[in-house]
């Protein structure tokens, strides 16, 4: 993510999620540490940090912030983010410079994402060849709990509609394409998966307001219930895609504006707006 961020000489760069604050005294080795701001919105670790860097002589300007909020003041050239956005946050792009580039994962599923500001302020970029994922952006002290009340529901139950497959049941750890793509169309999914004792697969795709779906290769099953129809949408996804050609998602665009983050296929055809 460095080294596709490519900060030049003299440019201030902007570290989204000091965590340990490795890269912080990567960019301050290389550009200087006035050039370097890194945040995070846990005041231990941004502490813990600090003390860490300067055992070895590197002082960034590190704070706590919430990345979705205001930042800290300045205009940055360069931004790198090791947490994840849904979407890009205004605050990012009204304090980038015009032909600025912010490095970024997209919440909730593995896509790398590089954009360049230009006037607006818009951010017109692409989805990398190599995925990579993070944990998303928080505002308070802790994130909210896993759906293991809703898995407790969807394990065994027939649920409110049982019918056939169609097609076979995805590995969507292994298809990590196809689960990205379904994830950029399908907000706050939580996805599950294991096999039985015949080694076969079972998905499970739950959701927030309780609505879940399991899919059984065993059974050529696939049980939902609730409000949202999971598997159905997970079926459309697929379905698409594949006529589409099932093309790279690197072959993905990206733009970012104030109002929001847009992802399009190669022929434009299909935008999700998140």
């Amino acid at each position: 993510m460095l080294h596709l961020l490519n900060p030049e000489p003299a440019q201030q760069v902007l570290d989204v999620g000091t965590g340990s604050g490795y890269s912080a005294a990567l960019l301050g080795h290389r550009l200087g540490d006035e050039l370097v701001t890194s945040i995070d919105v846990d005041a231990y670790l941004v502490q813990a940090a600090r003390e860490r860097l300067d055992g070895f002589g590197r002082r960034p300007r590190m704070v706590v912030a919430d990345a979705t909020g205001d930042l800290p003041e300045g205009e940055y050239d360069r931004m790198i983010a090791t947490v994840s956005v849904r979407p890009v946050p205004r605050s990012w792009l009204a304090a980038l410079r015009p032909g600025g580039q912010i490095v970024t994962t997209i919440a909730q599923t593995s896509l790398l994402v590089s954009a360049t500001l230009e006037r607006g302020p818009v951010a017109h970029g692409s989805v990398q060849r190599d995925p990579a994922g993070f944990m998303r952006t928080r505002s308070g002290a802790d994130y909210p709990p896993r759906l293991d009340l809703v898995y407790a529901a969807a394990r065994d139950a027939d649920g409110d509609e049982v019918r056939d497959l169609r097609g076979p049941v995805p590995n969507l750890w292994t298809d990590w394409q196809l689960r990205d793509l379904y994830e950029l169309d399908n907000a706050n999914i939580e996805n599950r998966s294991a096999t039985d004792d015949d080694g076969k697969t079972i998905v499970w795709l739950l959701a927030g307001d309780g609505s879940w779906a399991r899919a059984e290769e065993a059974s050529g099953k696939v049980h939902q219930s609730g409000a949202l129809r999971l598997w159905d949408d997970l079926e459309r996804v697929r379905a698409r895609w594949e006529q589409a050609g099932r093309f790279p998602l690197h072959d993905l665009t990206v733009e970012f504006t104030p109002e929001g983050t847009s992802v399009s296929s190669p022929d434009g055809e299909w935008t999700i707006h998140l």
